[in-house]
Order: structure tokens, then sequence, then C-alpha cells
């Protein structure tokens, strides 16, 4: 489950689907991302579909990324089962 945010748009969203602090054509996938997210229990539960490319972030052992369009991620952290710390940025 989702516990907590970094990116205050990207909490926006989650929580009441306003689109004014994300791309707006990121929307959708972002939707189905992070409803995955909610009911994942550990980060290889995002494993599939491939072409999201889950991957832990260099240099750490707890934070991963998954890729929402172009340079665009989605990271996050696991604490127990609970996805905490999302954040959502152009990497580039």
């Amino acid at each position: 489950m989702i516990k907590s945010f970094r990116h205050a748009g990207l909490e926006k969203f989650f929580k009441t689907d306003s689109k004014a602090g994300i791309q707006p054509n990121h929307a959708q996938k972002l939707r189905v991302q992070l409803t995955a997210l909610n009911e994942a229990k550990q980060p290889s539960d995002l494993a599939t579909p491939l072409s999201w490319g889950l991957h832990r972030l260099q240099g750490s052992e707890r934070h991963w990324s998954i890729r929402v369009n172009g340079n665009y991620r989605l990271t996050f952290t696991f604490e127990g089962e609970d996805a905490i710390l999302l954040d959502y940025r152009d990497y580039h």
C-alpha cells in the first residue's frame, strides 16, 4: 500500500485524479502504475510488464524506479509491505 509521497502533484493525482501537478499525457500510465504500486507487497511485484523497466537505483539498496515515459520515472522505497517516498521526475 502507498503510504507517503515526495511529489505533491503525484499525491494529488493519486488522491483526487487532478492532473495539475503531472504531465497530463502521463495520466493514464501513472494511474495504472500507482494502482499496481498500491497493491504491491514488494518491488518484484512490479517486474511485469517489462516495459516499466523496474530496477534498483544505483548506489541504493532500497530505492527503486519504473519508467513512466521518455525520461520520466516513478521512484519509490518499500518499508515492509508499504511503498513510501513516491517521487515523479524527469531524470535527464
